[in-house]
């Protein structure tokens, strides 16, 4: 049985869900009303049931990310839209909260949210056993680790293949909610990783000022899908529920190129829906928001994956400034500006930029020069061009379908078969007149029985059997109509929901009490684990918190020694503690050098 490969795809709303389906996606992950871990993106019930219903038509998945962790008023609430979102067709839940074990849900599957912290074969096998269907890996696993896991459990691996990275261990982030009160665990983070900070060490030297000390550059995994589908990846996950739709259709449509490339290579693979989309624009992720990209962790631990100057988009590198002129700069570029163009650049105060008034082949009229010198390296990061492409393309994805139409005495019968096998027929009986000009009549025939009109069909034969009466072109187009509509329906109905994954009682947790790393933050939660096996002391999620030190507030593999060149392995003599401080917060950062990660740790109060 060949393997399927899911491209999964992101919607801030129905409308970007919806053109996700038509530029290739396989799956759809979308925010529902409340407890989202992107708070900005939240929909209603409604809208997400017109995307299931479009998308559906294709096969493909919608899924509903109720990501947050619960406080215990909000109970009642989540089970209240999961039931609706089932009832709107959705087909499966990505969760964080345990609670959602101990609700009393429909038969709907589960998938564990990155925010799980999946990073063990021994975390993934109890989740698998606890009842999710699919594990959403940490984005910071090397291949070997996705490996090892891919081994241990039977569950569907979803890996994250482009788009931002979250620095820290995903889920174990508390950084947002120990600043602000706003935590991302609960979708509200204010990204303070992404902020201005400085290094230093118990001494008082200063090792960087006013760097973006903790901003990582974006996910770009495109080169190592074979890879990560040899490894045992079975969905291939796009982040970007707050882009725009230029990001979304460059990046689904490129996506989508990359996979099908490896399936026509691999015949045990297969694609996860139906339906073909043609694009006319040549997609470059490059040209959409980015910080710059990477590979992060996937093949090499030891990787520097630093963004230090900006949190901002820099786009393609275009070349350098050759010379400056009165009003005007000469470039040493291969690749052209024009008017609406926007144009970047690193200073060292930061990232710098500004808009083009005017091109002329390499001679450039920017709307200000200000910090432009010769030798400056620019950035494209606003393609007015492309951007305008893809506004206006009318991409549309359509599913390959066969007329057989079928004629005997008395009867004409027309069959359509889609792509996937399914099938709708359609009967004419009368008594009919035979043709006047039998050519002209079968071209009519074929030209009208070709057309498809804005269904989400595409014509690609038609072959005829018997001989063909007489029938008017209006006549014609009502059976295909309705055989087109009947075939349509005969797709919804093939539709079906994954099933959810069993459930062991018996599944023990692989520790018998918890601290605030656990996030348990509402009933439903600690009875989930002390029915698999805790029995010791539950400590409140740092969200039920309201001291914090002492209290590590991230863990990631990312590590600023490394990133700074001073990693006590590579020189020795650079073990001072270290010290990550803007004007309103100081953090210490502790290592732990034998797992290669780097923690940030909110101070304890002195005297």
């Amino acid at each position: 049985m060949k393997k399927p490969l899911e491209l999964l795809a992101p919607a801030k709303d129905a409308a970007h869900g919806i053109a996700a389906v038509d530029y290739g996606a396989d799956a759809i992950y979308i925010g529902g009303p409340r407890f989202g871990a992107r708070s900005a993106a939240g929909n209603e019930i409604d809208e997400i049931g017109r995307l299931a219903a479009y998308a559906h038509r294709f096969g493909i998945r919608v899924y509903l990310t109720l990501n947050t962790l619960l406080y215990d008023d909000e109970l009642r609430e989540a089970e209240r839209i999961v039931r609706q979102a089932w009832e709107a067709g959705v087909d499966a839940l990505i969760v964080q909260d345990m609670a959602f074990l101990e609700m009393d849900l429909p038969p709907i599957a589960l998938h564990a949210s990155t925010q799980t912290a999946i990073r063990t074969p021994g975390r993934a096998v109890f989740l698998e056993r606890a009842g999710f269907s699919r594990l959403i890996l940490e984005r910071a696993l090397s291949l070997d680790e996705i490996r090892t896991i891919r081994a241990a459990t039977g569950a569907e691996l979803e890996v994250f293949v482009h788009g931002a990275i979250c620095v820290c261990y995903s889920g174990q982030c508390y950084l947002s909610q120990a600043i602000a009160g706003k935590s991302g665990n609960r979708g509200e983070c204010r990204q303070p990783c992404r902020w201005d900070f400085s290094l230093r060490d118990g001494n008082g030297k200063t090792f960087a000022t006013g760097k973006h000390l903790l901003s990582v550059s974006d996910l770009n995994l495109s080169n190592h899908l074979e890879a990560l589908a040899d490894a045992g990846a079975t969905s291939f996950k796009i982040e970007g529920r707050l882009k725009d739709m230029t990001y979304l259709k460059n990046s689904v449509a490129f996506y989508r190129q990359q996979l099908d490339a490896l399936i026509a290579r691999r015949p045990e693979f297969s694609r996860a829906s139906a339906g073909t989309a043609a694009f006319d624009f040549i997609p470059d992720p490059e040209k959409s928001f980015s910080r710059g990209f990477s590979d992060y962790f996937l093949n090499d631990t030891q990787n520097r994956v630093a963004s230090f100057g900006t949190p901002k988009s820099v786009g393609k590198p275009i070349g350098r400034v050759a010379r400056m002129l009165s009003d005007r700069i000469e470039l040493e570029t291969e690749s052209p500006l024009i008017a609406g163009d926007g144009i970047c650049f690193m200073t060292p105060a930061g990232l710098a930029g500004t808009n083009v008034n005017r091109a002329e082949g390499r001679i450039v009229w920017p709307n200000r020069k200000n910090d432009l010198t010769p030798g400056t390296v620019l950035f494209r990061n606003h393609d007015h061009a492309f951007v305008r492409a893809l506004d206006t393309c009318r991409t549309r994805r359509t599913i390959g379908v066969t007329a057989l139409l079928d004629t005997a005495p008395g009867q004409i019968t027309l069959t359509l078969t889609d792509e996937t096998g399914v099938a709708a027929k359609k009967s004419l009986t009368g008594d009919f007149d035979p043709p006047k000009n039998a050519d002209k009549n079968r071209e009519t025939w074929v030209a009208q029985l070709s057309k498809t009109g804005e269904t989400p069909f595409r014509m690609e034969r038609v072959d005829i059997t018997g001989d063909l009466p007489f029938l008017s072109a209006a006549a014609i187009n009502v059976l295909r109509r309705e055989t087109l509509a009947a075939l349509d329906d005969a797709r919804l109905g093939a539709w079906h929901r994954p099933a959810p994954a069993p459930r062991d009682e018996a599944a023990r947790y692989p520790a018998v009490a918890l601290d605030y790393r656990a996030n348990v933050t509402n009933v439903f939660a600690e009875k989930f684990f002390r029915n698999h096996g805790v029995t010791g002391p539950v400590e409140a999620g740092l969200e039920r918190q309201k001291k914090y030190a002492g209290k590590e507030l991230m863990r990631t593999r990312y590590c600023l020694r490394r990133e700074m060149n001073l990693c006590p392995k590579e020189r020795k003599g650079n073990a001072e503690k270290l010290y990550l401080e803007n004007k309103n917060h100081t953090f210490e950062l502790h290592f732990d050098c034998r797992a290669c990660e780097m923690a940030v740790v909110y101070p304890e109060k002195k005297g």
